[in-house]
């Protein structure tokens, strides 16, 4: 276990090295150890080594001019200037945030950015102003359309963050596909299988192997087959591609630059960077925000407390788990896996850093 200061306080050290100001590597760190709270290991500081190889690859703008680029009271579109998503997203959502104070709701697609941590993060940022968050990005090109074995969109996940008056929020984080990436890489540094509707190989039969990326394969949308609803999961990617890549001027579809830094950039972009998506509705704007968080408390409470299934847990909300990992960790620690740490400690040599 490593505590949740230490793992800060590296983070935070190593985005000053790469340049960021000290302002933005506060917040880069933050939106990314939340992560590691949060429970959702594969998206926290296991990606660290990822940004700086990036970085390395001047892919990352480590001092970005995040500005709007096109207005309407309600919407408009940032230009992210190829900062760390981790730092664009946030600044991005303090604008949606403002025009839903002005307006009633914001809307803001941004082009230009990198990968930008958790969806739930930006999504959760609306809470403390009695606003319900949405929070979307397209990503690498790891995953093929129902039916076909090319990859055409990332895990493109959703986030919508809900408050609530006694109980927690409401918070929906999710992947569009029936697994995140990640959460290979997190198989294989365990050396463990896949389930079966993860991935395909690069045939488009089904596969277990965690390694099958690499391959040639592919990860499977939401559903994992077209029996199970897969077409429903290629929709849900399709539209997170088309919110945050189509309306911003990002690239879109196979187009979207790959995360590792290995692999090429794609010959023929159709846009600036990635693409995030993010909103924000001001409850008052449908009805009084006691009520609205008054009947959330029964709705959640109502949930909460649905007849089980035999011998199944009680019915969990979105944002339970990621809650219990946060108050656990803040206090016990965060636990990394072997390959992470060793990946930690590569970076702190390039830094003269110790981990």
């Amino acid at each position: 276990m490593y505590s949740f200061e230490k793992v800060r306080d590296f983070t935070n050290e190593v985005f000053l090295k790469i340049g960021c100001s000290a302002t933005d590597a506060e917040l880069a760190t933050k939106v990314l150890v939340s992560a590691d709270l949060r429970g959702i290991d594969s998206h926290g500081v296991a990606r660290l080594i990822g940004y700086i190889r990036l970085w390395e690859a001047d892919r990352i703008n480590p001092t970005p001019n995040v500005r709007l680029v096109h207005e309407t009271p309600s919407t408009g579109v940032v230009d992210g200037d190829a900062g760390l998503g981790l730092v664009v997203a946030p600044k991005a959502m303090d604008i949606v945030i403002d025009k839903a104070k002005n307006v009633g709701s914001g809307w803001i697609s941004i082009k230009n950015s990198n990968h930008y941590g958790i969806a739930g993060y930006h999504a959760m940022m609306a809470l403390e102003h009695d606003m319900v968050g949405m929070s979307m990005t397209n990503a690498s090109p790891l995953v093929s359309p129902t039916f076909s074995t090319e990859r055409m969109l990332g895990t493109n996940p959703i986030a919508v963050a809900i408050p609530a008056d006694k109980q927690p929020p409401f918070v929906a984080d999710f992947a569009t596909t029936t697994a995140a990436n990640g959460k290979l890489e997190i198989l294989q540094r365990k050396s463990e299988e896949a389930p079966s509707g993860w991935i395909q190989d690069k045939e488009g039969q089904s596969s277990t192997d965690p390694h099958e990326l690499k391959e040639g394969g592919a990860l499977l949308p939401l559903g994992g087959d077209r029996d199970h609803g897969s077409h429903k999961g290629f929709c849900l990617g399709s539209i997170v591609d088309i919110f945050s890549g189509v309306f911003s001027g990002a690239n879109y579809g196979p187009w979207v630059p790959p995360f590792v830094s290995f692999l090429p950039m794609p010959e023929d972009p159709v846009g600036e960077g990635i693409g995030h998506f993010l909103g924000a509705m001001r409850i008052d704007g449908f009805r009084p925000a006691t009520e609205f968080k008054s009947n959330m408390d029964t709705w959640i409470e109502r949930f909460r407390n649905a007849q089980s299934t035999k011998g199944m847990p009680n019915v969990v909300i979105p944002g339970d788990p990621e809650r219990n990992f946060e108050k656990e960790r803040l206090a016990n620690g965060i636990p990394l896996n072997e390959k992470v740490i060793d990946d930690l400690q590569e970076v702190g040599k390039k830094f003269g850093l110790s981990f």
